[in-house]
């Protein structure tokens, strides 16, 4: 929608933007602002926040909510007030769109017009496509429409994937202590890491839901810094990598088989966004 003078409906868009390779490729889309300048492109690792809300509140509660996502040293501020209406609950609903997932999205903008959602971007593979595009449908009302622009990424975050090759990068029972065949892969992911040439990594590490929740949680923090660790001691910057754990709260199988719970302790390398 193309206005000049008054507006009719709140915009905001972020631009989500973590990749300095890429930053120049994105582009702010045209917002429904009341004679406002195009905002500018944003530098490389900063997430841009501009368009049109309707009070101080707002454009205060969008803030926080994208510098608790993102950081607080991250967001740039170009949202500007305005006479604007807005759908029912609408603040509401964009808390509820601005969360973690959009995280893993690279080289995208999350776009929300009124009662329209857009959303473009990368992400790493299929299933996280699926799951994304399902989380902002079931998070609005039927009176929403949701453009998902979201497409899989090809040839970076494959790299890592194609290195790990479904296999678990293996520690001793309970303990963050890498045993040699886990030594052994990311011996083979520090090659691969160092063909994507400055990309930041997330190394995030999983348990399965034996024992109590919070040790699990512990536990995986513990492998995933041991894995930065490592790969910082051989070669790749520590600057670009990350370490964090999620415990047992993102199972990729069922955790009453033995089989299951070996394939939930795992190791997964993401390309930071």
């Amino acid at each position: 929608m193309r206005l000049t003078t008054l507006c009719t409906r709140a915009a905001l868009a972020a631009q989500l933007l973590a990749l300095s390779t890429f930053s120049a490729l994105s582009a702010p889309s045209a917002l429904a602002q009341n004679a406002a300048p195009a905002p500018a492109a944003p530098q490389p690792g900063q997430v841009l926040a501009s368009g049109t809300v309707p009070d101080e509140a707002t454009k205060a509660a969008v803030l926080a909510k994208l510098r608790e996502v993102y950081g607080a040293d991250r967001v740039v501020d170009q949202i500007a007030i305005g006479p604007v209406a807005t759908p029912a609950n609408w603040n509401g609903y964009v808390q509820k769109l601005i969360n973690a997932d959009l995280r893993q999205i690279s080289r995208g903008q999350l776009k929300i017009d009124g009662s329209t959602v857009s959303l473009r971007g990368e992400v790493a593979n299929e299933a996280l496509r699926q799951r994304i595009a399902s989380s902002v449908a079931t998070s609005l009302n039927p009176t929403y429409t949701v453009n998902n622009g979201l497409r899989v990424s090809a040839a970076d975050q494959s790299i890592l994937d194609n290195t790990l090759a479904n296999r678990t990068v293996e520690f001793e029972s309970g303990q963050a202590t890498l045993t040699p065949a886990g030594r052994a892969i990311l011996d083979e992911m520090v090659a691969a890491m160092l063909k994507l040439k400055g990309r930041r990594i997330e190394i995030i590490g999983h348990t399965d839901s034996a024992g109590l929740r919070a040790s699990n949680v512990s536990l995986s923090q513990a492998r995933a810094a041991t894995v930065k660790a490592y790969l910082a001691g051989h070669g790749i910057p520590e600057e670009l990598l990350s370490a964090s754990g999620q415990g047992p709260d993102r199972p990729i199988a069922g955790n009453d088989t033995p089989e299951g719970r070996a394939r939930n302790r795992r190791i997964e390398f993401r390309l930071a966004q």
